[in-house]
């Protein structure tokens, strides 16, 4: 299943390829700003974490609309661009509360580690270990809440709910899940984020959730196949969808 995943991710994104990049140049914008706003303030902690929560509701609230579009892509849909400001009016509450929250994470976070690091104890490294694995736990569940907002719910409750029950009943996914959200943070490092870009960091995310959502359907109607799941199956739609195209068949078309 894993492996179907990378490819349909791979191929959603050539085939909308310039869409793609318009909205990494997007992304692009907002990470500036986020990064160089704040700085102006640097003196000033009141106001440096001010222009931090300002760049991070602009990029909150853009990454849902981007999560909404890659959904579609992942559907094996075309959003267009006039969908923009329909998709910005349905999810920007959810998106800023979202990034308000972490925001206040990351205040939390960077006050908590400096007070336990100073404690010249056992305690210190023991709660800043603690700290270091409750981070994480959120990093891997915030791999969801952007695909189920799009995909699910527009509920800032339940979204947060299913986020986490996702990490919970599928672990293993969801840690080789945010592998492949570091590997295309990497890549796009040398493209200077224009491929393959968040963008496909968020379509990486939409299309998981839409392969693994086949998992609690086919439950519903199995409650007791949870060790057995029928991927071959499930997923024999998508794969036709797709297709048997291969990286060296788009490259060189004329050897396949």
């Amino acid at each position: 299943m894993f492996g179907f995943l990378i490819k349909k991710s791979f191929f959603d994104m050539w085939d909308n390829l310039i869409r793609i990049v318009i909205l990494n140049l997007g992304f692009i914008l907002a990470f500036a700003l986020i990064i160089y706003f704040p700085l102006l303030f640097r003196d000033i902690p009141v106001l440096f974490f001010m222009a931090l929560g300002i760049g991070m509701g602009i990029l909150f609230v853009y990454a849902g609309v981007v999560s909404n579009f890659t959904a579609r892509i992942a559907d094996y849909s075309k959003p267009e661009f006039k969908d923009f400001l329909p998709t910005l009016k349905a999810t920007y509450p959810t998106s800023l509360l979202f990034a308000l929250v972490n925001l206040v994470l990351v205040i939390l976070f960077q006050v908590a580690f400096r007070v336990y690091g100073g404690i010249q104890s056992f305690i210190g490294p023991l709660a800043s270990s603690f700290l270091f694995w409750v981070l994480i736990f959120w990093i891997l569940a915030f791999q969801y809440f952007f695909s189920v907002q799009a995909r699910l719910d527009r509920n800032f409750r339940k979204i947060i709910k299913k986020m986490f029950l996702l990490l919970l009943d599928n672990p293993l996914f969801t840690v080789g899940l945010f592998i492949g959200t570091l590997v295309t943070a990497a890549v796009s490092v040398f493209t200077a984020l224009l491929l393959p870009g968040i963008a496909t960091i968020f379509l990486w995310w939409n299309v998981a959730l839409k392969l693994r959502l086949y998992k609690y359907d086919y439950l519903e109607e199995h409650p007791d196949a949870r060790r057995n799941i029928p991927w071959d199956a499930l997923l024999t739609e998508d794969r036709e969808r797709v297709g048997k195209r291969t990286l060296k068949g788009m490259i060189f078309p004329w050897k396949e």
